[in-house]
Order: C-alpha cells, then structure tokens, then sequence
C-alpha cells in the first residue's frame, strides 16, 4: 500500500476535481445563494457545497487528520452530498520521499479553500481566476497540495489539475513556461490600499497583473508569467497560501511574508498571514528588500497580540 501522504494527496486530487464540478453546477444552475460575510468578503452556494463536498470526503477517508476550512458551516444533512473517495492513480504510482513514508494521520494539518476568488465568481468575466486549494502539512511544513481551476480558459472548459509535493515536483496539467524578461507583478485585483500599493511599486515592476486569488496569482508565477506574487496586507489565510505555497517549494520557488519569514501550518497557528505574501521563483531576498520599511513598520504595527 502507498505511504499515507501519497493517499491523502491522490485523494485530494480527486475531491478538488469533485468540487470543481459542483462550482460548475452552481454558475449553471444560476442562484450563486451569496451572502455577505464582511467587506469585498462575500460567500456563495459553491463555495458552500465545494467546502462540504471536501471536509466530509477527507474526514470519511482520514478521520484522524485535521481539516481547517474557509467557510464558518453548521452541520447539515447536506454535508454528505457530494461526498467522494478514490484515489488518483497517477500519484499513487509516484515515488514518495524516504522522510515522509512513516507520517501519520495526527501529524497532518489538511487547509481548504473551497474556492479561491469568490469575488472574481461572483463579479462575472473573470471565472479563471477560480482555484480550489488543497494544501497538506505535515507539522509547520507544507509539504503537498493540490491546484484546480475549474473554469480554465472558457467557462465550458472541464478545468484543470496541478499536484505537487516537496521531494516530487509538480505534476497534472502544468505548463511552465520561460519566465517573463520584464519585471511583471501579480498583485490584488479588489483589495487594494496604499501599502500594497506601495509595495508593488518598489518593486518598479515593467507590469502588474491586477488578478484575483492567491491560488491564480501562484499559478501566474509557477508558470513563468509573472516574476512575483506581492501583496502587503493582512488579507490572505493560510488556507489560500498552503497548496500553492507546497507547489512553490516542491519546484523551487519560494513563499513568504513580506519581510522574509516562512509561513507555518500546524493546526494551532493563527489563520491570518498578517505581514502579507511574497511569492517567486528566484531572487526572493531581492523583493524582500524591496519591500518600504515603512510598510513593514504599519503591517507589524496591526499585528494583534497572539
């Protein structure tokens, strides 16, 4: 039998993909159901049943792991629905790393976004920046993660799956290309202010990408079309930035705060990434460098006391 972390990913391929079509269902079905849970934070029946269709498969399967999620749900009758198991044989067959064969299922913290880019669903015109995350941890560490965008290219289009794990590189429908010669920046399409502002023209970028969700923004910088992911504000959680932060690190790349500490995922760590995202493939102490010292100082400075 494959070790336990190549099950939970192999798995968790197959519920990203489950709750893809669920999202699908929704948009067609035409009652997007939102609410609004604070500012420019709004929720949606997709972004509802993608979370349960994903905490009731994983907890079916691994009752043991911990499984921290997005969305604030009572439980339901519904939880069930979409319920899933399977397994993707393709990472199965992978051969897992020689330091993650023996994990158990209490080492492991599961963080779930059930769909990344809310805003951008809802907003209309912008459905390929919808991403389901699925970041696996073992301990503080990312270790795995799964990548799907459900409307990738066209809205009609099935989407598309990236898995990776550090020791194993990324794999599924990823295309890496050579990386953009201009200095090109991914930056928030609709939480913008004057310190992420700033941030991003510190870095006197060639061009900026004003795109939605953390999982599209990685996926921009996976694949070479963007230099950086910048965002200098307390407006991630470490259920957007797990997978795509595994992925980042299982090729390479790097994933941190804006003033150069690594994030940690153990299930008792606070949710909120206060001092912000940096995200690149090369010259991450560069663009930690970057960063106004001022900008540092009014982030730090709005840190609660934990």
């Amino acid at each position: 039998m494959p070790p336990l972390i190549l099950r939970i990913l192999s798995s968790s391929v197959v519920i990203a993909r489950r709750a893809g079509e669920v999202i699908r269902d929704v948009l067609r079905g035409g009652d997007l159901g939102v609410v609004e849970k604070g500012v420019n934070d709004p929720q949606t029946e997709a972004d509802r049943r993608a979370q349960r269709c994903i905490v009731s498969s994983l907890k079916y399967q691994y009752p043991q792991v911990t499984v921290v999620a997005e969305e604030e749900l009572e439980p339901s009758p519904a939880d069930d629905k979409d319920r899933v198991d399977g397994f993707e044989e393709e990472v199965l067959r992978a051969q897992c790393p020689e330091t993650l064969t023996n994990v158990k299922e209490t080492d492991i913290t599961v963080w779930v976004d059930p769909l990344d880019g809310t805003a951008e669903f809802t907003a209309g015109g912008y459905l390929d920046h919808v991403t389901v995350l699925i970041g696996i941890a073992v301990g503080s560490q990312p270790i795995a993660g799964v990548v799907y965008q459900p409307f990738y290219k066209s809205e009609s289009d099935l989407g598309r799956t990236l898995w990776g794990m550090v020791g194993l590189g990324v794999h599924g429908d990823f295309h890496p290309t050579t990386p953009t010669k201009r200095r090109t920046i991914a930056s928030t399409r609709s939480h913008n202010t004057k310190i992420a502002t700033a941030a991003v023209e510190a870095m006197q970028p060639d061009v900026v990408l004003a795109v939605g969700g953390s999982g599209y923004k990685c996926l921009l910088v996976l694949e070479g079309h963007a230099s950086a992911y910048v965002f200098a504000h307390p407006g991630t959680k470490k259920w957007d930035t797990c997978a795509p932060n595994a992925l980042l690190h299982a090729v390479g790349g790097h994933m941190c705060d804006v003033k150069g500490n690594l994030f940690e995922y153990h299930c008792g760590i606070a949710h909120i990434n206060h001092l912000g995202v940096l995200a690149t493939m090369a010259d991450v102490d560069w663009y930690v460098g970057k960063i106004p010292p001022e900008v540092s100082e009014i982030l730090s400075k709005n840190m609660p006391n934990e």
